[in-house]
């Protein structure tokens, strides 16, 4: 069994059914005073996918679609990696997904990322023929 963690430029594809997909976020510039990490999608309402809140995860305002499935390393404001990692990739989650970071006077957006997730892949095994006993 293979790790099916797929890695995203600024623009992929992903597959339903993997296990999850991982869109990248780093940041070189200077973390703010208690700092917040937002990642959000601004055709859904309520648009926050994921908040990061000085080193815990702030998950009342997520939009339900996202329960469970969203997570960022534990170091995050750490290593100024933000990348978000969203498992079980649905069809549905097909969209154009925001990076900011900020406080509570202004906020920085670093980057967007088109995810693109496609039907299943079916396994090459699926369509070779099979032995009958």
């Amino acid at each position: 069994l293979t790790d099916r963690t797929t890695n995203l430029p600024e623009c992929s594809d992903v597959y339903e059914g993997e296990l999850s997909v991982l869109l990248p976020c780093k940041y070189s510039g200077f973390i703010p005073e208690n700092p917040t990490v937002l990642w959000t999608r601004n055709d859904l309402d309520p648009k926050s996918v994921h908040l990061r809140r000085e080193e815990t995860d702030d998950l009342k305002g997520q939009n339900q679609r996202y329960r469970g499935r969203t997570s960022m390393r534990p170091d995050a404001l750490d290593t100024s990696d933000f990348s978000l990692t969203l498992r079980n990739p649905q069809m549905t989650d097909s969209s154009i997904y925001t990076c900011s970071i900020g406080n509570e006077r202004k906020e920085l957006k670093l980057t967007d990322i088109q995810l693109h997730v496609k039907g299943k892949k079916l396994n090459t095994c699926d369509y070779k023929g099979q032995r009958s006993n």
